[in-house]
């Protein structure tokens, strides 16, 4: 427990610092477990200095990127209230190591789930949708890692970004989302990239909390996931992003 508690330091003040560090798996031979227990504590560390969470994110949520990892399952990572950017405020490029963004679907939950749930039960519990960006932020060095090694660093959730709530009865199978830089598409998806619907995912994330005896709280945020490939953020960019009937969210990068 001594070392995961060191290990959690060294990930925890990585990202509060913006400081790269070299691999976890470098060194140390971790598991899933042990890398959740890794991110549990580093948490811990955050809510010790005033953050508070509510919600979680998803991540590999595409084919893609589990192939490219080497998985058959998506992994998970907490938000804090710190994490929350407001829609088209600007941040610090300083702030962050390696940032990239990527488009997104956001539930906010009406009442809790936990353990196995259906996706139609998984959606009779959102109280609202939102298009979201988030901010993705690996703080291992040139961006390389194992599995172990993202879930440990919160699997690489950094910062994120909400537009307007819509009603929940809308029907997000498959949405068109286009993420623009100063205007310019730079990614050009659909919803339905997530996991092939995004309630599927909201249903996996509940699966996926409970291993860890949690449950997704009423009032909490949940990302489903990357609906396409992240992109690199630099200096001078202003991000958009607009969902097809969900409308649009963005933010700026000084």
């Amino acid at each position: 427990m001594r070392l995961l508690a060191e290990l959690a330091r060294t990930v925890d003040e990585a990202a509060r610092t913006a400081t790269e560090i070299p691999q976890l798996a470098d060194s140390h031979d971790l598991g899933l477990e042990e890398a959740y227990a890794i991110q549990a504590l580093s948490i811990r560390r955050r809510q010790e200095r005033g953050e508070r969470i509510i919600g979680m994110k998803m991540g590999l949520t595409s084919r893609a990127k589990m192939n490219q990892m080497g998985v058959h399952d998506v992994i998970w990572g907490r938000l804090t209230d710190a994490m929350r950017v407001e829609d088209g405020e600007a941040i610090r490029f300083d702030r962050y190591v390696h940032p990239r963004v990527e488009p997104e679907i956001a539930f906010l939950l009406k009442r809790p789930l936990e353990g196995l749930v259906t996706m139609a039960e998984a959606l009779n519990a959102v109280e609202a949708v939102a298009p979201a960006l988030e901010i993705i932020d690996s703080r291992y060095r040139n961006f390389k890692f194992s599995l172990p090694d993202v879930v440990a660093d919160n699997s690489s959730s950094s910062s994120f970004v909400l537009g307007a709530w819509n009603r929940p009865d809308i029907d997000l199978s498959n949405l068109g989302m286009v993420m623009r830089f100063n205007g310019r598409p730079v990614q050009v998806g659909s919803s339905a990239a997530i996991l092939g619907h995004p309630g599927r995912s909201l249903a996996a994330a509940s699966r996926l909390v409970a291993a860890s005896g949690l449950r997704l709280e009423a009032g909490w945020i949940v990302l489903a996931g990357g609906a396409t490939a992240a992109d690199a953020l630099s200096p001078g960019l202003s991000v958009s992003l607009d969902v097809q009937h969900l409308g649009a969210t963005g933010f700026t990068v000084k």
